[in-house]
């Protein structure tokens, strides 16, 4: 495990060097000489102000994907799970774009991301309350979905309504996700949240691993499974909050990263969890490096390039998760 979470660790900053040397004309490491020297202040701008957040963001967001991904399939124990199953990535973006239709996000700077944590942050209430009321995990999901397709919906009417053609630009670049133009103050204020939530699920390792002999075994062992359930779902919609709130809908990530490395950690869900948040973030970051170093005219939105690099694995899980069904 320590030499997986190791390796990851390091492809990541390789990837990470990589991404902040690389612009539309190549790879260009004299800039790190010029930034570190001094002697050259466009190289700052470029490193420190441009490329810099924007890798940070991405990896922050792709490691809080693949955590909070790895933690829902262990406690559903279904490797199609990820924060969109619960309704908190669409609650999220739905409340960004209110701020972004009735023009507050023009008026305050801190209105899209605060408008992205209430909406996970209401989400997140509504499926911790379910979590108490509900017996098993097919409802709670089913809540989930409900959200998600209510906040959807109201997403559709808030396109539908929108007052020009630039309203309705922006708003749908902000459903697609992206990482352009982040700066660090935008980290410093989601990257806390995203923290918190990484806190509550790393604390659920022991009883994720604990719930793969099932909840009535789980709970037969000591368990409090309603209060694991809440731990994780609230860990979940915060964390998942803080990516909206950063970078937009971003989806596939929490479904991949935890079936890549699941072979490797014994398929146990609590050894899944840092490896999960590693390869995520690796994941994003080479994600946003194509989506700059493609030559077209309007820049592709990384959530577009998740979607196609994510959808044929998601498509690959479902055809071998249906032949192990069919043959078990």
């Amino acid at each position: 495990m320590t030499r997986l979470n190791l390796t990851l660790a390091a492809l990541l900053l390789l990837a990470a060097l990589l991404a902040l040397a690389t612009g539309p004309d190549g790879v260009s490491p004299s800039l790190f000489a010029g930034w570190l020297g001094g002697h050259d202040p466009a190289a700052a701008i470029i490193l420190a102000d441009i490329r810099l957040p924007r890798v940070l963001s991405a990896a922050v967001v792709g490691a809080s994907l693949g955590l909070c991904g790895a933690a829902l399939q262990g406690l559903t124990r279904n490797p199609l799970a990820e924060p969109g199953i619960l309704g908190v990535s669409a609650a999220a973006t739905l409340g960004a774009t209110l701020t972004l239709y009735f023009g507050l996000a023009a008026l305050f700077p801190w209105a899209l991301p605060l408008g992205a944590i209430a909406g996970a942050a209401l989400a997140t209430l509504l499926l911790a309350s379910a979590a108490v009321r509900t017996q098993g995990m097919a409802s709670l999901i089913l809540v989930g979905v409900g959200l998600s397709s209510l906040a959807g919906a109201l997403m559709a009417l808030i396109l539908n309504f929108a007052p020009n053609p630039f309203s309705l630009s922006d708003l749908v670049n902000w459903t697609l996700g992206s990482v352009a133009n982040r700066s660090l103050a935008d980290l410093a204020m989601t990257a806390p949240l995203i923290l918190v939530g990484a806190l509550f699920l790393f604390a659920q390792r022991a009883n994720l691993s604990l719930l793969t002999l099932g909840e009535t075994a789980a709970a037969a062992h000591g368990l409090d499974v309603r209060r694991t359930r809440i731990a994780i779902v609230a860990g979940t919609g915060i964390a998942t909050g803080g990516a909206v709130a950063l970078a937009g809908a971003v989806g596939f990530v929490g479904i991949v990263a935890p079936h890549l490395v699941r072979p490797w950690t014994g398929h146990d869900p609590g050894r899944t969890l840092a490896p999960s948040a590693w390869l995520g973030a690796l994941l994003l970051v080479l994600a946003d490096l194509v989506v700059r170093i493609l030559p077209t005219d309007n820049e592709l939105r990384l959530g577009v390039v998740a979607a196609l690099a994510g959808a044929p694995v998601f498509t690959l899980i479902v055809l071998r998760r249906g032949r192990g069904g069919a043959h078990g």
